[in-house]
Parts: structure tokens; C-alpha cells; sequence
């Protein structure tokens, strides 16, 4: 079968690989229909992700068709694959939170993933793409990351501030205002806000930099937003948005950074105000996104902005990763 590898920084191959023995009980094969590129793999060809060994098949933005049957999926069934392999057994998994398992294992990432012909995926990490396009299913689980933010912030109604215009950010967005928030992007980027503008209809932004928080207090009257969301996966924007959440508010981390983060004690506690991880996405936050996207509340075809064959994939995330002029998403075909 055929599959794009990264041997090493720098390095993507096309590459042919023995065709898969059958799979493991419990687990299903599934031929890969489309992949969405994400940043993590723009980090694993630039090398800069920090828990990688080389090399590595990529990809965990999937969608495709069973070839085996599981115990509830027939051999056949359209899917969408959720990347993230839990084990069952820890502390995390026991109190139904898998997306922190403390031994998760993410697909293309920590294992071979799905820029391949076919993969096998225990079965419990499939859902079925009732009524939406292929194309589509492979936006889910990044989609799924914003939906599962949102929820987490606990907020259905105020001002919502979304800091970092990039795909995750507009997943947040989306499902910000899907909740009944009301919502105001920020980007250092002048072409990002335009596309949120233009495009999927979110015309209240703010320019990052050095008086974000200046702006922020000039457009809420000093209030600051009943809920902030970083997702610039920029250590400094996270340090200085904690002065953007009004008091009782809720501050939402959706990216992670390396870096030690730091606040002012007297600036936290005198807003009383929650301080959140998000951290990937659970099965209730993928039938969101489904059924979101199934009733047209999500502008696909507006986000799906770049493609290729797996022929041309590795040359295309090559220049992708240099180039993100009118980038937002990219979808590889197989």
C-alpha cells in the first residue's frame, strides 16, 4: 500500500509498504478517503514537535470506508476516525475523559497514521459519517477540538473573545456562536480577519499585538469578555489575555505551549475567574460537529481551501508549510 512518510525534518516520501495483515479483534480496517493537514503536521515536517520519533506516517485528520465488519459497523460504512487511542484503564479514562488519557497515543503522531491507503482503528474510535460528505468527515476532529472548547467553558450566552484566527480558532468560532455567544476574533493577521469577515460571517475582530488589551477594554468598556479562548499556541498571547476576561469570567486554553505560562495572582483572583484546559475532543463533541456541519451551520466548502492527490501530497504539505497565503485548510485525496 502506498503511504507518505517523514523520514526525518524536512523529509516527506511516497513510499510503498506491505499491505496489513487482518486486524486485531476488536479493531477495524478502514481504506482512507481523505486526510486534513493540521499544523501538528506542519511541526512533525519543520520538526519541531517535541514528543516525535522519525519516521513517521502522518495524519489524523480522517475519514474513509470499513473493509471489516466490527461488532456494531458493517463492513462498508462511510466513517470518520477519531485519532485519539486510549487505553481504557487509567484514572483519566475511568471518569469518562479518554481525550486526556494519561496514555493516549494520537494517530500519526505518537503511531503510524492515516496518509495511507488503509489503517486499522479499533472500532470504538469510529463514527459513522451519517449524511455528510467524506470531504467533509476528514474536518470533523478538528472541528471537534473547537465544539468540545466550547463546552468546556460551560458559557451559552455574554461576549466571547477568540484569540488566533487559525483553523482551531475557527473551530471555536463556529461553535461559540452555535452556543449563543457572542463572538469577537483577534489575529495579528490582516487577511485571517478579513476571511473571518468575508467568509463565515464574524465581522467584530480585533488586531493582536502590543494594545490588545487596551482595545479589548476600549470595546467592552472596561468589562473585559465573559469568556476568552487562546488558540495562537503563542505563550506570551496566553499570559496576556488573562486581563481580557471580565470579572467572573472564564479563561479557555485551547492551544499548548512548551513554555512555563505565569499570571499576577491579584489580577486572577480579583475576577474570581476559572482557568480551563481543553485538550482534544470526546464522542459528544464529534456528533456535534456532524450533525452542525448535516444541518449547514458550518461553511465547509469555505474551509476546505487547498487540495491534493497522495501522489502530490508530499510536495504540496512542503509548500504548504512555507506558504499559508489563503490557507486554512487542506485536504489530501485518495
Amino acid at each position: 500500500m502506498r503511504a507518505v512518510v517523514c523520514t526525518a525534518p524536512g523529509h516527506l516520501e511516497l513510499t510503498t509498504r506491505p499491505d496489513l495483515a487482518p486486524p486485531a479483534e476488536g479493531w477495524v480496517a478502514v481504506d482512507i478517503r481523505h486526510v486534513g493537514i493540521c499544523g501538528t503536521d506542519y511541526h512533525i515536517f519543520e520538526g519541531k514537535h517535541p514528543f516525535l520519533a522519525y519516521p513517521r506516517v502522518i495524519g489524523h485528520e480522517l475519514s474513509g470506508v470499513t473493509v471489516t465488519a466490527g461488532a456494531s459497523i458493517a463492513a462498508g460504512t462511510p466513517v470518520i476516525v477519531n485519532p485519539y487511542l486510549a487505553c481504557g484503564r487509567c484514572a483519566a479514562c475511568l471518569k469518562g475523559k479518554p481525550n486526556c488519557c494519561m496514555a493516549i497515543e494520537v494517530l500519526g503522531v505518537h503511531r503510524d497514521g492515516g496518509l495511507c491507503d488503509r489503517i486499522h482503528v479499533p472500532e470504538g474510535n469510529l463514527f459513522p459519517a451519517d449524511g455528510i460528505s467524506l470531504r467533509d468527515a476528514a474536518m470533523v476532529e478538528f472541528l471537534a477540538i473547537g465544539a468540545h472548547a466550547v463546552r468546556r467553558s460551560g458559557r451559552t450566552a455574554g461576549s466571547a473573545l477568540v484569540v488566533g484566527a487559525g483553523p482551531i480558532g475557527i473551530g471555536v468560532a463556529i461553535f461559540a456562536r452555535l452556543a449563543g455567544l457572542d463572538v469577537t476574533m483577534m489575529d495579528t493577521s490582516d487577511e485571517r480577519l478579513a476571511f473571518m469577515a468575508d467568509a463565515l460571517g464574524f465581522p467584530s475582530h480585533l488586531k493582536a499585538g502590543p494594545e490588545r488589551n487596551r482595545s479589548v477594554a476600549d470595546v467592552t468598556a472596561g468589562d473585559g469578555f465573559d469568556v476568552v479562548f487562546d488558540a495562537t499556541g503563542n505563550g506570551a498571547s496566553i499570559q496576556d489575555g488573562i486581563v481580557d476576561v471580565a470579572h467572573g469570567g472564564v479563561y479557555v486554553l485551547v492551544s499548548v505551549v512548551k513554555d512555563a505560562i505565569s499570571f499576577a495572582d491579584p489580577e486572577f483572583h480579583k475576577r474570581e475567574m476559572q482557568l480551563i484546559a481543553s485538550r482534544n475532543a470526546l464522542r459528544e463533541d464529534f456528533e456535534t460537529v456532524v450533525s452542525a456541519i448535516r444541518n449547514g451551520d458550518v461553511r465547509t466548502d469555505r474551509l476546505a481551501t487547498h487540495s491534493a492527490t497522495l501522489d502530490e501530497a508530499p510536495a504540496g504539505i512542503e509548500r504548504w508549510a512555507h506558504d499559508k497565503a489563503g490557507l486554512v485548510k487542506a485536504i489530501i485525496d485518495l
